[in-house]
């Protein structure tokens, strides 16, 4: 009997948008979004901190190296560091991007085109790609993977991402 259910869900095309359509950024883009990122956690953390321990007199040479010295300016670094972590996950989750990312315009999606989890970006390109640095020079040959005609790290490899123009 070819008749059609009249209890059946109704059908709908859906189309998501695949890789091919999708402009890849380019690697001088990636390249300044990795350095851009390490100068915005370097601004967040650090640099309030070091602010905040010359403002206590932590470098003067009469200066004891104690708890109380640094007390100040790590609870400025943890504070600094929340608030970096706060937003780049909001950022990752929502949009697939870092707050360089965003600033360049490129996002991490899945090789499909569809949109990368947080826990995929998180765990698989970033945790997963930390360990692996135990290797010898495996630090050294991941990014160098870029070069390769499908312009995708190890990491963008184990994760099944890719770095499009957002």
């Amino acid at each position: 009997m070819g008749t059609s259910n009249p209890y059946a869900p109704p059908k709908g095309a859906v189309r998501d948008m695949p890789a091919e359509e999708q402009e890849l950024a380019s690697r001088l883009v990636r390249l300044l979004a990795a350095i851009l990122d390490g100068i915005i956690v370097s601004v967040m953390v650090y640099v309030p901190a070091l602010v905040v321990m010359a403002a206590t007199g932590g470098f003067d040479e009469s200066a004891t190296a104690d708890f109380d010295t640094f007390a100040l300016p790590l609870a400025v670094a943890a504070i600094g560091f929340i608030a970096w972590a706060w937003i780049t996950l909001l950022l990752v989750a929502r949009y697939g991007q870092t707050m360089a990312k965003r600033l360049l315009e490129i996002r991490v999606v899945r090789s499909d085109g569809s949109q990368a989890s947080l826990g995929r970006i998180f765990w698989l390109r970033n945790v997963v790609n930390g360990l692996l640095g135990i290797i010898p020079l495996y630090s050294l040959i991941d990014p160098l993977l870029i070069f390769g005609e499908r312009k995708q790290c190890i990491h963008d490899l184990i994760a099944d991402t890719i770095v499009v123009k957002a």
